[in-house]
């Protein structure tokens, strides 16, 4: 978009924060750092996941839910509140509630990124440690994963740390509520690349987090194994479907889970195919294409 003088504007960028209240300290320290980012501000919207929001710097909007609506649906709240699909903004960042954003460029890096490439849907940052700096494996969204600090086209994104284009979500929609927590960002993903968008994972966008473990969440094995089901059966070719899920079968064994965490993951992979899943929109064979060329085929 271009103003009056005919010289592009700058994007506009919001953020999204879901918080349960109960980190009132590193929530405040992440909408300082949000605030303190280098050119126009960012407006910024924290939701209250089922519980009020703790006091926040004058200018910030606040959304209080009734009931916690889960990881995507909180987002999807916070989206909305930016009008249909977000459409009062051209970019929004998602951040954890207990992140902080490292540098002051990191919403100019943003704007520049989009405005440079017209197809760059998502950028995925990377997630350091505060203290010692270091970006556990699991938070680099590719397979090779061994150089944090390597930028790349991605097939997903990290939940709590990311920027999405707003054009993205009118077109695709926005995360699954219905999955609550965990792989949900994969099933934006998916959609996203199906529609022709691209994802970059830049290690020049930091956010710091302390170091933690998913597994600390009660329903982490049950919601990774029922989700994951869903994933597939939403998004897959129905040929993909059974390969994908064998493949994850064989490498949750092959990580030796304790006896309750493998039963969970049992219940959850069952329901997963018991209960209803959303809208099923198989990808095109090209996109499965792309995702192979980028060097994770969906089946793992």
């Amino acid at each position: 978009m271009r103003t009056h003088s005919g010289s592009p504007r700058p994007l506009k960028v919001g953020a999204v924060i879901i918080t349960m209240g109960n980190r009132p300290e590193e929530l405040r320290a992440l909408l300082d750092s949000v605030a303190k980012q280098d050119g126009d501000p960012v407006e910024v919207v924290v939701v209250g996941n089922g519980s009020p929001v703790p006091d926040v710097p004058d200018g910030v909007r606040t959304v209080e839910l009734p009931e916690n609506l889960g990881i995507p649906g909180g987002r999807n709240v916070g989206i909305e509140a930016f009008g249909p699909s977000g459409s009062e903004v051209d970019i929004l960042l998602f951040l954890d509630d207990d992140g902080l954003l490292a540098h002051h460029d990191t919403a100019e890096l943003c704007r520049q990124a989009f405005a440079d490439d017209p197809k760059l849907g998502i950028i995925s940052f990377r997630i350091a440690d505060p203290d010692t700096g270091e970006t556990q494996r699991r938070h680099v969204p590719r397979l090779r994963a061994s150089d944090p600090m390597r930028s790349s086209r991605v097939t997903t994104f990290l939940g709590g740390a990311n920027a999405v284009r707003t054009r993205v979500f009118a077109e695709v929609g926005g995360l699954p509520d219905e999955f609550f927590y965990a792989h949900e960002e994969t099933d934006l993903a998916w959609r996203a690349l199906d529609a022709g968008w691209v994802i970059d994972y830049r290690s020049d966008m930091v956010l710091y987090h302390p170091t933690t473990a998913p597994s600390r969440h009660a329903v982490y094995h049950r919601m990774v194994a029922r989700n994951r089901v869903w994933l597939a059966r939403r998004n897959l070719p129905a040929l993909l479907v059974p390969v994908y899920l064998g493949v994850w079968l064989l490498l949750t064994l092959a990580r030796r889970p304790s006896r309750p965490a493998l039963k969970a993951w049992f219940g959850g992979f069952r329901e997963g195919w018991t209960t209803a899943c959303g809208p099923r929109r198989p990808m095109k064979w090209r996109t499965v294409w792309r995702l192979t060329r980028l060097g994770r085929p969906p089946v793992i």
